[in-house]
């Protein structure tokens, strides 16, 4: 079975990137409760107000719990009043890596 991995834009207010950082480690502790994502990270862009999530999932069925424990649920939800606009992602394939087995 093929791994998943996807980046997901996500767009942060001005003036709120201290906050939104906070809830950010916070979604990535939550985040343990989740057996089959294998990476999930968050980078901020150097030009901008925008963060991006490396996101790996071992499988389809990984995929298709993310966000669904009520841990994840509420840490997902507090990164609302945070946001510029919609998440935009990018669902992948991973074909080659330095790192982790694909």
């Amino acid at each position: 079975m093929a791994k998943i991995s996807l980046i997901a834009k996500l767009p942060c207010n001005e003036g709120m990137n201290d906050e939104f950082e906070a809830a950010l480690a916070n979604l990535i502790e939550a985040s343990n409760e989740e057996a089959g994502l294998e990476i999930y990270s968050a980078h901020r862009a150097n030009d901008s107000n925008d963060y991006y999530f490396f996101e790996l999932y071992a499988d389809d069925d990984a995929l298709a719990v993310h966000g669904k424990g009520d841990t994840m649920k509420s840490a997902m939800g507090a990164l609302g009043p945070f946001l510029a606009g919609r998440p935009e992602v990018t669902m992948m394939t991973p074909v080659a890596a330095k790192g982790l087995e694909v």
